[in-house]
């Protein structure tokens, strides 16, 4: 077990190092995003090279967010059954639904998204709009992301799999959202 957990500090690791990237796209969407306005409103002049970076920093907020939400067990859950059900319960709950959904859907997209961006790549797909952006990195995203979440179900199922021999413990608390 102790390699296994080795395995996955290391894909941890890579996840949070992703999850900090995922960080500085928020934080450069907004500058793009507040750059391109003031210079559209000031001297009326856009490009779409601009909105298309926007879109493919989205993109990566999303794609490359969502194995460090999952790392950080933050993502979105039916809570109506999981709250009432005990730390050893939940890390059930966990474990089977690694096993039956996350780990082969993220398989299954990672697999039918990887054809989508390498027929960009290998024909270098520019956008249709004037000014704008080569199609392959925001194609990427796609596998990469779908790639990384199933890499961090990996790892969450061998975390969760030693919780439950008693090897470590696993935070399992869940916080219903206030809305």
């Amino acid at each position: 077990m102790s390699g296994l957990l080795a395995c996955s500090r290391v894909i941890d690791w890579v996840n949070e190092r992703f999850g900090r990237v995922a960080d500085y796209c928020v934080l450069f969407a907004c500058l793009i995003s507040a750059g391109n306005a003031t210079v559209r409103y000031l001297f009326s002049y856009s490009t779409n090279g601009l909105l298309e970076i926007q879109w493919y920093l989205f993109g990566a907020v999303v794609l490359l967010g969502a194995s460090y939400t999952l790392k950080r067990n933050e993502h979105v859950r039916v809570d109506l059954v999981y709250m009432m059900l005990s730390d050893r319960g939940r890390l059930w709950v966990d474990s089977i639904g690694f096993i039956v959904i996350l780990i082969p859907a993220g398989l299954y997209l990672t697999w039918l998204s990887f054809p989508f961006f390498w027929q960009a790549y290998v024909s270098d797909e520019v956008s249709q709009n004037a000014g704008g952006l080569i199609l392959w990195p925001a194609k990427l995203l796609l596998p990469l992301g779908f790639f990384l979440l199933t890499l961090q179900g990996v790892s969450e199922l061998i975390k969760r799999i030693a919780a439950l021999h008693g090897d470590i413990a696993v935070e399992t608390h869940y916080e219903k959202p206030l809305q």
